[in-house]
């Protein structure tokens, strides 16, 4: 473990790594700050995508059919009603 360690350090000051290390977290603070303000402009928040998780769910025979003869993408439509349910009961 010890060569390991002797071999990433070798060649760089600490006083070059602490700058390295700095500069990388505060670019990092400047990319996530301007993400931040991206995702609240109305013309981001219609591109906003949130993250797919894989979930098991068991639904009826004739609603997956339903959704299914629709054409291609029918767990997009499944997830659009989902959310439009969800947003109506929030609203509610």
């Amino acid at each position: 473990m010890y060569w390991l360690d002797c071999m990433y350090n070798m060649g760089m000051s600490m006083k070059k790594k602490r700058r390295t290390k700095t500069a990388k977290s505060g670019r990092i603070a400047r990319l996530r700050a301007a993400a931040d303000e991206l995702r609240r402009s109305p013309e981001m928040a219609e591109m906003y995508r949130p993250i797919k998780r894989p979930v098991t769910l068991r639904l009826d025979a004739d609603v997956i059919a339903w959704f299914k003869a629709q054409g291609r993408g029918y767990q997009t439509r499944i997830n659009r009603a989902l959310r439009a349910v969800m947003l109506g009961e929030r609203r509610s």
